[in-house]
């Protein structure tokens, strides 16, 4: 692979592990209060959440362009506080990859909480154990296929999104193109279809880790829905 090649490998790993790390959090938080608690307006928070993977990707990249744009109301507000622009740079690539990965995300971890034993967590909290030491030393151990496969799709996502992105951040060699959107503008030039082949074999590649291993945690997880 040339120099241009490994750079845009390089920015795509970079853009989707941000992705994936600054969304697991929000995920995890997200993924326990749609499986935990009831409120009104949970099937709309729950319609919200997963918004982005039926609407076409290109709809939300303008969203966010309008939302994170110098002319939006976010966007604007961190240039004139804090000198910050995320509209065409690679940080917008990967703010935009974390969206259309979150829902899958969501998905997988609030099957690891669907599938807790709560007689576990009671029991724990019977033995005096304030309710946060009882999420992060019994709850969360026993999520973890659930998150790892979330994490795992949220950045096999990142690494394919290409609506959202080129919408948001168009495709600027060196700051802002991606794995999709370097294979799609080699695919318009003539003689780019071997570069554009040696890109594609390689996303074939991690998409296919990426599934496999989200499968293997994805069944750990129904497992532990099973009671297995």
């Amino acid at each position: 692979m040339s120099a241009a090649e490994l750079a845009i490998v390089g920015l795509s790993l970079k853009v989707a592990l941000l992705a994936m790390l600054f969304s697991l959090p929000l995920a995890i938080l997200t993924a326990w209060v749609l499986s935990r608690l009831t409120f009104a307006g949970k099937g709309a928070l729950n319609i919200l959440v997963h918004l982005p993977l039926v609407l076409p990707p290109v709809v939300t990249g303008y969203a966010l362009l309008l939302l994170f744009g110098k002319q939006g109301p976010i966007g604007g507000l961190l240039e004139s506080l804090f000198g910050v622009t995320i509209a065409f740079r690679w940080s917008g690539a990967a703010l935009a990859a974390a969206v259309m990965g979150f829902p899958l995300m969501v998905r997988a971890i609030r099957l690891g909480f669907d599938g807790v034993d709560r007689g576990l967590e009671e029991a724990a909290a019977t033995l005096g154990a304030p309710k946060g030491a009882v999420f992060w030393r019994v709850t969360l151990p026993l999520i973890t296929p659930g998150i790892l496969a979330g994490a795992v799709l949220g950045f096999a996502k990142a690494m394919g999104e290409f609506g959202a992105t080129i919408t948001f951040v168009a495709s600027i060699p060196g700051q802002t193109e991606t794995l999709p959107s370097a294979i799609y503008t080699l695919l318009q030039v003539p003689g780019g279809e071997s570069a554009a082949l040696r890109l594609i074999l390689l996303s074939v590649a991690v998409s296919i880790a990426a599934l496999a291993l989200s499968e293997v945690f994805a069944k750990r997880a129904t497992k532990r829905v099973a009671g297995l």
